[in-house]
């Protein structure tokens, strides 16, 4: 009971706050106030607004916001999310775009599973939508699911992705972004023994902890610093009854949320107070570039107990992975077995949360794989957000991808762009 008594006590210290802030609002925003203007009111009714808005956010997951795509053809095509296969914890879905011609690349994004919806990845989505035919993994508030659909560790999060990748077939070119890589890399291996047939074309691994040994960050070293008991013992809690998961264990994503902020804790202060001034001034709006970001960054989920702990002990602690150790359902994937499965590594140069040199070691762990289907990429100046949704995305990095999927498709697309400048693509 103590750990569903701790979750029902963070949920009422949101809700309370989320009270408290729509509690001044109202109360700034009496009519009969405006008799006689008062900047104390208006600041009042300010901070209310964004207080709500922000505790409102952290349960509500977002919509995707895709609803309309401008072909090649010069008209605008209605964008269908499907989804083609359903599972407990996660489905594959797809940006279906009717009536437009086939663009000839199949392209798998693996969202992480790390807090935050796969919605982060709107603005990936949306970039890729322009050439490829989009499907991504869209994964479960663990909350939401009851403890009659059993567990979910990283053994069967990666068994997950082989039933995807078998189910979109071998023309696939995947990406996988951020806490995915490593057992993505892990599941391309499993299907090289496995079941060839249905390997990817390709395999874009952006800013993953394969070895996070390789240059440790206070992220991907908190797990040095504690063990597992005490682990266990300060972040999973018991989810309560207001939801469908009741009972079930997990870590729970306001806890997360907390975590995220306090590493940057200055800097999302500022904005917060940033925000309150100008929502006073009236120079807010619903959808300004505070809003957009807060909204999705703020809205979080809850993870499996099995998985969160399974992952830093499996991945972070014992580096299974990086010494290619990882077992998946009694069976040592050996990832050396990749041989016809392209690999590529994006890095960036400032990333804070998977430092250059972790995702890299990928490639030295494809030892069965040739030089010529081996590529690397470190963006300078970019931090860990900027690799897959940022300016160095849209202008460097996306750029670079389409042109290796291209490269890796068995056949050209006929277009062909122009590396960029600051581009250090090339064969490891």
């Amino acid at each position: 009971m103590r750990y569903m008594m701790t979750y029902d006590l963070m949920e009422a210290a949101r809700n309370t706050n989320q009270w408290m802030g729509a509690s001044a609002l109202s109360l700034a925003s009496y009519p009969i106030f405006s008799m006689i203007p008062n900047p104390a009111l208006n600041w009042m009714s300010a901070w209310g607004e964004v207080t709500e808005r922000t505790f409102a956010r952290m349960v509500t997951k977002p919509d995707w916001g895709i609803r309309t795509f401008t072909c090649k053809d010069g008209k605008d095509h209605l964008v269908n999310i499907e989804t083609v296969v359903e599972r407990p914890f996660g489905d594959l879905i797809h940006f279906s775009v009717p009536g437009r011609e086939d663009t000839g690349r199949k392209v798998l994004l693996v969202a992480p599973m790390s807090g935050h919806y796969a919605t982060l990845l709107r603005s990936t989505v949306k970039s890729l939508l322009v050439d490829c035919e989009v499907y991504i993994t869209d994964w479960h508030n663990a909350r939401d699911i009851p403890v009659s659909a059993g567990k979910f560790d990283i053994e069967d999060y990666t068994l997950y992705l082989v039933d995807f990748l078998r189910k979109m077939g071998p023309d696939t070119h995947v990406i996988a972004i951020c806490q995915p890589a490593p057992l993505t890399l892990a599941a391309t291996a499993y299907l090289a023994e496995q079941d060839p047939e249905a390997q990817p074309r390709s395999l874009i691994l952006i800013g993953g902890p394969v070895d996070p040994d390789a240059t440790p960050t206070e992220v991907t070293d908190f797990g040095r610093r504690v063990n597992m008991g005490q682990l266990e013992k300060t972040m999973i809690q018991r989810v309560g009854f207001k939801h469908s998961g009741v009972g079930r264990l997990v870590y729970p994503g306001l806890l997360q949320l907390a975590s995220f902020m306090s590493m940057n804790a200055e800097r999302h202060g500022s904005a917060f107070k940033d925000q309150i001034l100008r929502v006073s001034r009236g120079e807010a709006s619903d959808h300004d570039a505070h809003n957009r970001f807060y909204d999705e960054y703020l809205a979080v989920m809850d993870m499996t107990a099995e998985f969160y702990l399974s992952t830093v002990e499996r991945v972070f602690k014992d580096r299974e992975i990086a010494r290619n150790e990882f077992v998946v359902d009694g069976h040592k994937v050996d990832i050396g077995k990749i041989t016809n499965v392209a690999v590529m590594t994006v890095e960036g140069a400032k990333d804070d949360i998977s430092a250059p040199g972790q995702c890299i070691a990928a490639l030295d762990l494809c030892n069965g794989l040739p030089d010529s289907k081996k590529a690397s990429h470190l963006e300078p100046g970019a931090g860990h957000y900027g690799i897959f949704a940022g300016k160095s995305w849209r202008d460097n990095i996306r750029p670079l991808v389409l042109d290796f999927f291209d490269a890796n498709s068995g056949k050209s697309s006929g277009v062909r762009r122009k590396k960029p400048a600051n581009s250090n693509v090339a064969a490891k």
